[in-house]
């Protein structure tokens, strides 16, 4: 007799869960950054042998801080890409990528955080101040302000990066294709400022 009135109380739960939602729907695609340049597969390097950066994730202001791509139609109105999600925040896909390219294209051994301090050689931060679509010009920018500490020095030197990127429509596909040519450009311009 128990079982019987049980029944129907499952049989409502079960017809709700389909009504109730917890968060909103997933994009159909998540956006990632992939390096124009890389280290070969299987090359080995070694701090004995090659000088050291570390590369330290670089800050960024809140509306880039999430995973969504941010489009500001004006100085002070910011709206996001409908159904463009990058798949982790834009700050470490950048700092993956400026890892990359430094590596590549200037034979050092590039270090993350944690990696740095057994020997951090020369330390790369900075801020990520646009990662964002700009819808007035129709570009994708890509800001980005490095401080460089050059090894055995207390120096530090600093440089702003920027590249601009057309794009042909602010959707989802034209927004990644964009921020992904813009980072690469930025990356490639600092690995050449750190130098060989």
């Amino acid at each position: 007799m128990r079982a019987i009135k049980t029944l129907p109380a499952l049989a409502t739960v079960a017809l709700l869960a389909g009504c109730v939602k917890f968060g909103s729907e997933p994009p159909p695609s998540l956006l990632v950054l992939s390096s124009d340049a890389a280290v070969k597969v299987g090359a080995t390097q070694s701090s004995a042998t090659s000088p050291t950066i570390t590369v330290r994730t670089p800050e960024v202001a809140q509306e880039i801080a999430v995973q969504r791509v941010p489009v500001r139609s004006s100085d002070t109105s910011i709206a996001y890409v409908k159904n463009a999600q990058w798949v982790e925040p834009p700050a470490r896909l950048f700092a993956r990528l400026l890892g990359d390219t430094i590596g590549a294209r200037t034979g050092r051994l590039v270090l993350s955080g944690s990696q740095g301090t057994v020997n951090p050689g020369e330390t790369l931060s900075g801020t990520l101040r646009n990662f964002t679509i700009d819808a007035p010009t129709m570009e994708a920018v890509v800001t980005y302000d490095a401080s460089l500490i050059r090894a055995k020095t207390d120096t530090v030197e600093t440089r702003r990066f920027e590249a601009r990127v057309p794009v042909t429509a602010i959707d989802n596909n034209s927004a990644g294709i964009a921020l992904n040519q813009a980072a690469n450009q930025v990356a490639v311009e600092v690995a050449d400022w750190i130098g060989k």
